[in-house]
């Protein structure tokens, strides 16, 4: 895997947008706040209305885009869909250049290759980004920000449409990275789909609790179980597609959990090297979570967590944020935890460690409960 660092051609300017989702929009709002030209297509025309409503574009005729071909035509759909939608834009000749935004790509290439697509202008992309919600209204501009881009594309592929590509990503505030097919659906296996299927887990077996127990639901269930809420229709089609990776990744996983239940039940016995072996296992947890990237890919940021006691009240996140920026401090991540009940919840603010003692100061003039 290498960062394609390569200076990009100018940012593509005329944009075709094929889907009109979460990704397909929001890759077109971030296109038209730099100026380019978007034009919008869905299989539900309504999709791509709603869409050009928010200012993403305008609907595609249906001669194609005024002018001529785009410089661009970005194929945002799931993994099945796209060789088929990449032959017909093919067909009639839409744009210069075309690439995808599914979260796999060994399926989508190897069916555009039966059905006889130019490979040499097309670049499987996958952007990781994404939200727990679907569809165009939950589309954002700032989406990509910081967010790596992966490109993928084959030795038939052209340098213009890779560095094509590169350059939306870049655009995008995304990182372009490039790699072969194969290994993105094998790492994005581990990164992104194994982790839904985990919270999807643990989510079904909320499904018939006890609502007194749910009522002491705190921020971590709802951390583990966020992204459980995905459109299951659209995760079903990803993970069919991505199966044989996943799949090889979920018995180790399935291992180390078996594991903890048998290490759990030695410890309610009294067995003392079943403790042990527990907090082994949770070692290794916290071991790997501190591998995961930083701000930009770099190293995991160390921050330091102030609490804050705010009043469930319109405009008390605002004078939060407004006496932190007013003290000249970056707030780098922010949580809150409701208090079931109560009119006040805790909001979780991360600092660099520099920061925090001028925050607490801040906010404690401000008049709020404060800690560190």
């Amino acid at each position: 895997m290498t960062s394609a660092t390569a200076a990009p051609p100018p940012f593509p300017r005329r944009l075709v947008v094929i889907g009109t989702g979460l990704i397909g929009t929001s890759v077109a709002l971030a296109a038209g706040r730099l100026g380019a030209a978007v034009w919008l297509a869905d299989r539900d025309p309504a999709a791509a209305r709603f869409a050009a409503g928010l200012g993403a574009g305008d609907e595609l005729p249906a001669a194609g885009p005024p002018g001529g071909p785009a410089d661009l035509a970005v194929l945002a759909m799931p993994p099945e869909a796209v060789a088929p939608a990449l032959a017909a834009a093919q067909e009639r000749g839409l744009a210069r250049c075309y690439t995808d935004v599914a979260s796999v790509k060994e399926l989508p290439l190897a069916r555009a290759r039966e059905l006889g697509c130019d490979l040499a202008t097309f670049v499987a992309g996958h952007p990781l980004a994404g939200r727990e919600r679907s569809g165009p209204a939950a589309a954002r501009a700032d989406l990509f920000l910081g967010r790596p881009w992966a490109i993928c594309p084959l030795p038939e592929t052209s340098d213009e449409a890779t560095s094509t590509v590169a350059a939306l990503a870049s655009a995008c505030g995304a990182q372009p990275v490039r790699m072969l097919a194969a290994d993105h659906d094998r790492w994005v296996a581990l990164v992104s789909h194994i982790p839904h299927l985990v919270a999807a887990a643990m989510g079904a077996r909320l499904e018939l609790a006890q609502a007194d127990a749910l009522a002491l639901a705190g921020q971590g269930l709802r951390d583990v179980t966020r992204i459980a809420a995905g459109d299951t229709g659209l995760w079903t089609q990803i993970l069919a597609a991505n199966a044989a990776h996943a799949a090889s990744l979920l018995p180790a996983i399935a291992e180390d959990l078996s594991a903890m239940a048998v290490a759990l039940a030695g410890i309610a016995e009294g067995d003392e090297e079943s403790l042990k072996r527990l907090t082994g296992l949770l070692e290794r947890g916290g071991a790997g979570v501190a591998r995961i990237p930083g701000k930009q890919g770099g190293p995991p940021a160390a921050y330091t967590v102030v609490q804050v006691v705010i009043g469930d009240q319109p405009g008390e996140l605002a004078r939060v944020f407004q006496a932190a920026g007013e003290a000249g401090i970056n707030i780098e991540d922010v949580r809150i935890e409701h208090s079931p009940g109560l009119p006040a919840g805790v909001l979780e603010l991360s600092v660099g460690p520099q920061a925090a003692a001028g925050l607490t100061a801040a906010l404690a003039a401000g008049g709020w409960p404060v800690r560190r």
